[in-house]
């Protein structure tokens, strides 16, 4: 059973399936289906896995993401069927299981290829898998052979997804010189490794990436895995977001899951360098959950959760606001999907705007009035570097 497990994981991780079909079952009834259909589709630019179901009088289905598949696979092979005929671009498989569970695989000459369908065409990702990335495999992410592991495929489309974002702002960032950028509360780097490796490795750009954070012992690591790449554009330094003063001039700045109010420094210190572009996933954001207040939405800010979410809601599109007053073209872009998290949106700011500013911050005033809203951190920081956002 386990080099089965291991052939159908291969196979579905690699996204190598054409069809997959069960039969033979192992006890039959009145009310289970008598065969399974498996194969790829495209739901909204995500492969997903559709099951067709065969019963007596009708058919079923249902789509599942990578991880589920593997699951009702296992179930399907190991409870329901003795017999499965798995086809791919490379080999067919015709697989045999005892009444006892002894496997029989059975390889042979490859019958179909995949057809020129939108539902079946795989994605087509910036960082390709299966083929090698050197700071995938050394992260974990990939093994040495250049293949996702399968535990990590959701870090892997992260990335891209991430890197499908900066494709967008290259434009406003590149030049002839070296592309200086910062990347507030890094963490372990996977993002911050993967921009380095797209700018340079792919776009052949000069870059200095600097990556900041609280933690010294991920510092350390990230630093380890720099050198041993021999990323010589890219290193991390120990140190807070607010007190960070060791560069006056910075084209892009990068903020991922910087806490509460982490976030609104990064903005305020993108905006005092004049940053060309920002890119910013904020975190967790409690500075406006005690402090907004409205009697009309009293019914949905008694619920703790609703009023949660509500703030962080509040809180990004105020920041969005004051990157337009601050002469930002602003786009929030749900960043991952919203299973996975709900902490799932991204500021993204380009330098220059044609909005009217008096507008901007019209509708800003009027969205922190609504909300009986006062002496916001970020609006104390920007006073500091004399950009006072004045109440009327």
């Amino acid at each position: 059973m386990e080099k089965l497990k291991e052939l159908i994981e291969k196979i579905i991780w690699g996204e190598e399936l054409i069809i997959a079909v069960f039969s033979n079952l192992r006890r039959r009834d009145n009310i289970s289906y008598s065969k399974v259909e498996v194969q790829p589709v495209l739901i909204q630019g995500e492969i997903k896995y559709q099951f067709t179901y065969e019963f007596e009088e009708k058919v079923n289905h249902k789509n599942l993401n990578i991880e589920e598949t593997i699951e009702e696979l296992e179930y399907l092979y190991f409870d329901k069927f003795r017999q499965i005929m798995i086809f791919t671009e490379a080999t067919d498989y015709q697989i045999l299981i005892s009444k006892k569970r002894k496997v029989k695989i059975i390889k042979q000459k490859a019958t179909r290829t995949k057809g020129d369908l939108s539902h079946n065409r795989q994605k087509q990702y910036i960082l390709e898998n299966n083929k090698k990335h050197d700071f995938l495999i050394r992260l974990g992410v990939m093994n040495k052979d250049g293949k996702v592991n399968p535990t990590r495929y959701d870090k892997f489309r992260q990335i891209n997804r991430f890197l499908e974002l900066v494709e967008d702002v290259i434009p406003a960032i590149e030049k002839e010189d070296t592309i200086n950028i910062i990347d507030f509360g890094c963490g372990k780097s996977y993002l911050t490794f993967g921009l380095y490796y797209y700018l340079v490795e792919i776009l052949n750009l000069d870059v200095n990436i600097i990556g900041l954070d609280l933690k010294e012992d991920v510092i350390q690591f990230c630093n380890v895995v720099a050198q041993d790449l021999n990323y010589d554009g890219l290193k991390f330094i120990h140190g807070d977001i607010a007190d960070y003063e060791d560069v006056d001039q910075v084209d892009m700045v990068v903020t991922l899951h910087a806490c509460d109010i982490a976030t609104d420094a990064a903005l305020v210190k993108a905006i005092d360098w004049n940053a060309k572009a920002i890119l910013s996933v904020p975190c967790c954001q409690h500075e406006l959950y005690s402090k907004i207040d409205n009697e009309i939405l009293e019914p949905m800010l008694k619920h703790g959760i609703i009023k949660e979410r509500m703030s962080s809601l509040i809180t990004d599109s105020l920041r969005g606001n004051i990157l337009e007053i601050m002469d930002y073209d602003v786009q929030l872009v749900e960043f991952i999907d919203m299973e996975h998290t709900h902490k799932n949106i991204l500021i993204r700011a380009i330098k220059g705007n044609s909005l009217d500013k008096s507008e901007s911050k019209k509708k800003y005033l009027e969205l922190k009035n609504f909300w009986k809203l006062e002496d916001l951190f970020i609006e104390r920081e920007l006073e500091k570097i004399g950009m006072k956002i004045k109440e009327k």
